[in-house]
């Protein structure tokens, strides 16, 4: 039995499940779609791990901000992002891919 499996991430972006069922989904074309459902669907982002960067919807982040959606990009994870429904979801996803190109410094803003 293989104890390692090789993934093409680069990093994955962890998606509060909990805000994503309070803003009852609010992504997308028709913003019927939960933000990540809606991430997975952009090119370089997936479920599996052949994907560049893996989309993670998780439990209760613990911030529960007011019609908004938790995001934390593992790469970055002294900054957790705040994404309102009828963000432009592509527009949230070549912020994430620019990531995967530099180094950001957590502190700057």
């Amino acid at each position: 039995m293989k104890d390692a499996v090789a993934a093409r991430w680069s990093g994955a972006v962890l998606v509060c499940g909990k805000c994503s069922k309070k803003v009852d989904g609010g992504f997308g074309a028709k913003g019927k779609r939960a933000l990540a459902k809606a991430l997975r669907d952009q090119p370089g982002f997936g479920k599996g791990r052949k994907a560049a960067i893996g989309v993670v919807e998780t439990r209760c982040l613990g911030i529960c901000p007011r019609d908004a959606v938790v995001l934390v990009d593992t790469r970055v994870p002294g900054r957790w992002r705040l994404v309102r429904p009828g963000a432009n979801v592509e527009a949230v996803a070549e912020t994430l891919r620019s990531l995967s190109s530099r180094r950001v410094d957590p502190g700057v803003t």
